[in-house]
C-alpha cells in the first residue's frame, strides 16, 4: 500500500490529468482568492456537497493566507499550527486554498474523486498533503481538535494554534457538546472553532450559535463569513485562559 501511494503521489506531481481543463493562476503565476472558483470548477463528480463546499470557502481562504502558521514548507514542523477540517464532506473548497498555497499540485484537481486519486470525496491525511486528520463522518473534529490541544500541552509546546472547521450541522452531534463542555473546563487557550452557518442544523439554539460556546465557557463572536476583513479581526481576538469560538454564517444551504 504504501508503494503504491508513492508511485500514485510522484504520477500526480509530475503529469496532470488528461484532458483537463487548464487550471487558472494569478498575476506572475501566483494565485489568489479570485481564482479560487475556478480552480473548484476542475473537481466534478460530488455537486451534491457543492454547497457545502462553497460556504467553508471564504475562511479558508483566510486563514491559511492572512493567519495559520504552516505551509508546504512546515507542514511536518512540530511547531507549525494544526488546521482540522470536520466538515470533509464536500471538501472541493478545501483541495483548491491547498493546491493553491502550493501543498500539492494544481494538476492533481481534475482527478478529484476517481480510482487513482489522493483527492477523495473525504480528505484522507494518509494522501493529501497538508491534512491533519481523516474526516467526512460528522461530529468527530472538535473532540479531535480538543485531543490534539492536549497532546501539544502535554509535549510542552505552547505555540502551535489548533483550529477546527466545523458545520452547523454537527453541532446536532453529541460528541461535540461534550468537546466544547471540556475544553473550556480545562481552559484550552490554543483551540479555536470555526463553525460554518448555512442553516443546516436540525434544530438551531436559541440566541444563535454562539451563545451555546459562551454558556460553556468560550469567547464567542459571530461574524459575516465572506467578509474577509471581518473573519480576520475574529480570528485574532484575544481570548485569554479560553478557547475561541468564531460562527461566520453565511447564505443558507438551500437559498
Amino acid at each position: 500500500m504504501t508503494q503504491l501511494t508513492t508511485e500514485m503521489t510522484a504520477d500526480l506531481t509530475t503529469a496532470p490529468t488528461a484532458g483537463a481543463p487548464s487550471a487558472p493562476t494569478g498575476h506572475g503565476g501566483r494565485i489568489g482568492f479570485a481564482e479560487l472558483p475556478g480552480l473548484m470548477g476542475l473537481m466534478t463528480g460530488d455537486e451534491k456537497h457543492g454547497p457545502a463546499a462553497t460556504s467553508t470557502l471564504d475562511a479558508l481562504w483566510v486563514l491559511y493566507d492572512r493567519v495559520l502558521r504552516v505551509s508546504p514548507d512546515t507542514a511536518s514542523d512540530p511547531g507549525r499550527d494544526r488546521f482540522l477540517l470536520s466538515k470533509g464532506h464536500g471538501p472541493m473548497a478545501y483541495y483548491a486554498v491547498l493546491a493553491a498555497k502550493g501543498f500539492f499540485p494544481v494538476a492533481w484537481l481534475p482527478g478529484f474523486g476517481s480510482y487513482d486519486s489522493p483527492l477523495g470525496h473525504h480528505p484522507d491525511r494518509l494522501l493529501v498533503p497538508g491534512a491533519e486528520i481523516g474526516s467526512g463522518s460528522l461530529g468527530h473534529g472538535l473532540p479531535l481538535a480538543v485531543g490534539t490541544t492536549l497532546g501539544l500541552r502535554a509535549q510542552g509546546r505552547p505555540e502551535p494554534a489548533v483550529w477546527v472547521l466545523i458545520g452547523d450541522a454537527e453541532l446536532d452531534e453529541g460528541s461535540n457538546h461534550e468537546a466544547l463542555a471540556y475544553a473550556a473546563a480545562a481552559g484550552l487557550e490554543r483551540l479555536h472553532t470555526l463553525v460554518i452557518d448555512n442553516s443546516s442544523a436540525t434544530h438551531g439554539w436559541r440566541g444563535g450559535i454562539a451563545s451555546r460556546f459562551e454558556t460553556a465557557g468560550w469567547s464567542a463572536v459571530t461574524v459575516d463569513g465572506r467578509d474577509h476583513e471581518a473573519l480576520e479581526a475574529a480570528f485574532g481576538a484575544p481570548h485569554p485562559g479560553r478557547p475561541h469560538a468564531v460562527v461566520a454564517r453565511v447564505e443558507p444551504k438551500d437559498a
